[in-house]
């Protein structure tokens, strides 16, 4: 029997090494999406103020809307519809965002964390949604929600969960989003 050389013995754990990383590296990365789950109505209560902080202005927040995402780890990503008739925001914005982790939105849209307000419009080709930030009511970007293939059911406000869609929806439209990016 040829025992292997030291090269072979060095190439054959290195191999394994690489192999064994590369699948833990996969797995931490379907971890890190399976953690992100639905918030419960008590949590986003908790995260979602009553009267939103816009601009100047608290406008009320309808809260049967509201829909978020939590990573069971204290990090939040939610959304609520904003009354807005009455307030300055009328027809500028209408909803309440918030993120507790850097998010992408869209490929050209990148929040921080913190609290924004979102309008849009429609086009031709879905909704181009506006962020702002809630505080100052300075543009962040904008991104095109386009029609969410396979959804029936219409959302006033919906976060998907990564594992399920990695998706924003607005009434039929939906706007991807990556975490931590």
């Amino acid at each position: 029997m040829n025992r292997p050389s030291g090269n072979d013995l060095r190439r054959w754990m290195v191999t394994g090494f690489l192999a064994v990383t590369l699948v833990w590296c996969g797995r931490t990365q379907e971890t890190r999406a399976a953690e992100w789950h639905q918030a419960s109505d008590t949590e986003l209560r908790s995260v979602i103020p009553a009267r939103a902080p816009v601009v100047k202005e608290r406008i009320e927040t309808e809260m049967r809307s509201a829909s978020g995402i939590t990573n069971g780890h204290g990090k939040f990503i939610a959304g609520v519809v904003l009354i807005t008739a009455g307030y300055s925001a009328e027809g500028k914005y209408s909803h309440f965002f918030l993120t507790q982790v850097p998010l992408r939105l869209g490929t050209d849209v990148k929040l921080a964390p913190g609290e924004y307000v979102l309008g849009y419009e429609h086009t031709d080709n879905g909704l181009l949604v506006h962020f702002y930030e809630a505080a100052t009511g300075q543009p962040e970007g904008s991104a095109l929600a386009t029609m969410m293939a396979g959804v029936t059911r219409v959302e006033s406000f919906r976060i998907w969960p990564p594992a399920d869609r990695s998706a924003i929806q607005i009434g039929r439209f939906g706007l991807s989003y990556q975490i931590g990016s």
